[in-house]
């Protein structure tokens, strides 16, 4: 009996669909991130992350008790681990998202693919190349170029150093989360992560949100509500794509946020894309693809060494601000 055609019709349109995933993820991160700096003007970075928090929590209920996996996890002491990391990425990154421009905020965001990739090689013992440490030296002076001091390479207004710092809080601490969740793909589901990570965001969230608490009104309730459903979009494309493309073309599609980032600061917040700013993220998303490409050519070579066994991908992550 002769295959039909449907199959290999879907299988073929695979990438294309997994690419358009990845589009749809990378505009969902950059929509939380511009609803973020909308909120914040009038309401506490540590309340948006609890909604987003909330949000999460009950989505993942549903979508546990759908599949039929247990909540209780496997290796809770990593998951425990990964929710706190995803917990100060989140806030360090949501608090740098009202305190600097959009597209700045999130082209140092940008760094924790490279810091995932090296604090794997430290970490879980995975081969450090050339690749990656080109990659490390050319996203360190691309964030150099965006923070750009007074005087260094171009002139600009220097950017608030408590945001900045913030920034970077925020690319280690996600680098720290996908480090770990890198481990925990072996041993647990990806909802139930998602899962641990919103109980343990929710009530430590709470002594930060409950001094500078302040009762949202009208469009403000949507705002919240909105974060927490980009990000949830977000997450839900980031997934499929990621496992329907390749890392290299699934990180450089991944970039295509601090494009989204950068068209919302112009259109929405008056904005302008400065010179440091898109050199910055040249340098980043170049050293980005080097490590991809590296880890890609190191894991053919491993592959034709073990006679076909496939091994698991190397490849930087598609980095979303969603910790």
């Amino acid at each position: 009996m002769s295959a039909s055609p449907v199959p290999h019709r879907v299988v073929a349109d695979a990438p294309l669909r997994g690419l358009l995933f990845l589009v749809g993820a990378a505009a969902s991160f950059s929509v939380m991130s511009t609803l973020v700096k909308l909120a914040g003007e009038t309401l506490p970075s540590p309340m948006m992350v609890l909604a987003r928090a909330v949000v999460t929590a009950v989505l993942s209920v549903i979508l546990i008790r759908r599949a039929g996996v247990s909540m209780l996890g496997n290796a809770r002491g990593l998951l425990l681990l990964r929710s706190f990391f995803g917990f100060v990425g989140l806030m360090s990154f949501f608090y740098a998202v009202t305190a600097l421009r959009l597209a700045d905020a999130t082209v140092i965001h940008y760094l924790n693919p490279v810091l995932t990739a090296a604090a794997a090689a430290l970490v879980l013992k995975e081969r450090v190349g050339l690749g990656l440490l080109v990659a490390l030296v050319l996203s360190v002076a691309g964030v150099v170029v965006v923070v750009a001091p007074d005087g260094l390479f171009l002139h600009r207004e220097a950017l608030p150093p408590l945001g900045v710092a913030a920034a970077l809080t925020g690319a280690f601490a996600s680098a720290g989360a996908y480090t770990t969740v890198r481990k925990l793909r072996e041993t647990d589901d990806p909802l139930v992560i998602v899962f641990y990570f919103s109980i343990i965001a929710v009530p430590a969230s709470l002594p930060f949100v409950i001094p500078v608490f302040v009762m949202p009104h009208g469009v403000e309730w949507l705002l919240l509500l909105g974060i927490g459903i980009a990000t949830q979009a977000g997450q839900i494309c980031m997934t499929r794509g990621i496992s329907m493309v390749p890392a290299g073309p699934a990180t450089a599609v991944g970039y295509l946020q601090v494009v989204f980032a950068a068209m919302w600061g112009i259109l929405i917040f008056g904005e302008h894309l400065t010179a440091t700013t898109a050199i910055g993220a040249g340098l980043i998303f170049i050293g980005l693809m080097i490590n991809v490409i590296a880890s890609r050519r190191q894991a053919k070579r491993t592959q034709s060494a073990s006679h076909g066994v496939h091994p698991p991908d190397q490849g930087a992550p598609s980095a979303g601000a969603s910790s």
